[in-house]
């Protein structure tokens, strides 16, 4: 049915009247079809963007973002740790990594349902997205299972073989991602808050899965590695704060697909999720910045930008059910809980994270999927129902405190499967092959060692 025949029934209601009632019931289905089309139209689009977005967090954003803070010898060799991830992790997602985590299966991993996305195609999988075709949830959910390992590489930054990077963020992704994103996200998961999970924690876009899992792994890979030659008595200044500041700013637009493409239709919660997104990505830098320029006088660029990835990172869990004031606290929280870790945990404790994966996304996703259990309200998002079907009440203080205790049980089972699953990884990782670059290497830096070239070639 076209367009103006539509409009034709919905501005002249006496053409029904007028019709027998099989023509008018036939009229009415016609109208009901032609509606819902265009719904699942838009809801495609919209996830098909979103998808696109996420995407472009890890590549071009935090390629950029990360190969801007290492030396100017090892830029390329940065940059291709994200790149890899983009091209490893799509292959693995489409043989068997989709179904690991969203076939059924037990609670703690999927089945074998959707092996070589058999079956995944344009009907929708009304279990996940009812409105979108299964192909296109496929595609947005492989976008988070690409930039969390790559999140990883900030931890080891100018000191891992290309190559065992490459083997140990495979074998990461079977022994950790693929079952934590199942437990929160899969059908009967463990943890799943929504398809019968035995503690239904609050994760709407990924603060478990994405930031925590990544995060605490990211702090066992840089225990595990060591330090880089020369740290922390040599300068290990960022080489490019230009391209880190545009990494950062690509991180910021990309997170909207992130969060609101969570909600996995273009809805009013969509809308909830990206205001919550951008109201505590700019809270986290403003927090940042004071705690800077209380501490040492100046706010610089470099706090700026770290300060609001915080955010970003901290209301992930939260932001498809918490309210917009909410996520400007969640945000303060982030700038000044994660710039402490930074600024003066790190140094007191005197490991090596190179480009602070650890304390911006693993306390980060820490601090958001805690909060997320204060703040998350039925007013956004009526999860939770009870039996006389009305939404019932979800965090802290929505009347519900018990759902902090199912937070920290979440977080928990994370801390614990990245901290073992990573140890495992790493330690096949160097039964196959060198992890670490020699310190001859080192010196020369990643960019001719591993890769036969230069970021810049100034002299040409």
């Amino acid at each position: 049915m076209s367009c103006r025949s539509i409009a034709g029934l919905i501005l002249a209601p006496s053409y029904l009247l007028a019709q027998t009632p099989i023509a008018a019931n036939a009229d009415l289905a016609a109208l009901q079809a032609a509606v819902k089309s265009s719904q699942m139209a838009g809801d495609n689009a919209w996830m098909l963007v979103s998808s696109a977005l996420v995407l472009m967090m890890t590549g071009p954003g935090l390629a950029l973002f990360y190969s801007g803070l290492v030396r100017k010898r090892n830029v390329l060799g940065t940059m291709m740790q994200s790149f890899a991830m983009m091209a490893v992790i799509t292959l693995v997602w489409a043989v068997c990594g989709y179904s690991l985590v969203f076939a059924p299966g037990n609670g703690f991993i999927g089945g074998f349902q959707y092996l070589f996305l058999r079956g995944v195609g344009a009907e929708p999988n009304a279990v996940y997205a009812a409105t979108i075709p299964h192909q296109t949830f496929m595609i947005y959910q492989l976008m988070f299972a690409i930039i969390t390992p790559a999140l990883i590489a900030g931890a080891f930054a100018e000191r891992v073989r290309f190559g065992a990077m490459m083997l140990f963020s495979t074998l990461w992704a079977f022994l950790v991602y693929f079952p934590t994103a199942h437990m929160v996200w899969g059908t009967g998961g463990f943890l799943n808050a929504s398809l019968g999970g035995r503690f239904p924690v609050l994760d709407f876009a990924g603060g478990t899965v994405v930031h925590i899992i990544s995060g605490f792994s990211a702090l066992v890979t840089a225990l595990y590695i060591g330090k880089r030659s020369g740290y922390p008595h040599e300068s290990m200044k960022p080489h490019s704060l230009v391209l880190s500041f545009i990494g950062a700013c690509l991180l910021w637009v990309g997170w909207f697909g992130f969060n609101a493409g969570s909600a996995l239709a273009a809805s009013a919660l969509a809308t909830s999720a990206f205001v919550a997104t951008h109201l505590a990505s700019a809270s986290g830098a403003v927090a940042w910045m004071l705690a800077e320029k209380l501490r040492n006088g100046k706010a610089s660029a470099l706090g700026a930008i770290s300060g609001s990835v915080a955010g970003l990172a901290t209301v992930t869990q939260g932001a498809g059910f918490v309210q917009p004031f909410s996520a400007v606290l969640i945000g303060l929280a982030a700038g000044g809980g994660c710039y402490y870790m930074v600024a003066v945990a790190k140094e007191k404790l005197g490991y090596d994270d190179s480009l602070d994966a650890f304390g911006v996304h693993g306390v980060g996703g820490l601090m958001g999927c805690l909060l997320t259990g204060v703040f998350a309200t039925r007013a956004v998002n009526g999860l939770f129902k009870l039996p006389s079907g009305q939404a019932a009440p979800v965090g802290w203080i929505d009347g519900n405190p018990g759902q902090i205790a199912n937070q920290l049980v979440g977080a928990g089972i994370a801390i614990a499967l990245a901290v073992v699953g990573t140890l495992v990884a790493l330690r096949i990782t160097q039964w196959i092959t060198p992890l670490r670059v020699e310190e001859r290497e080192e010196s020369t830096g990643m960019d001719l060692t591993l890769h036969g070239e230069e970021g810049y070639n100034l002299d040409t």
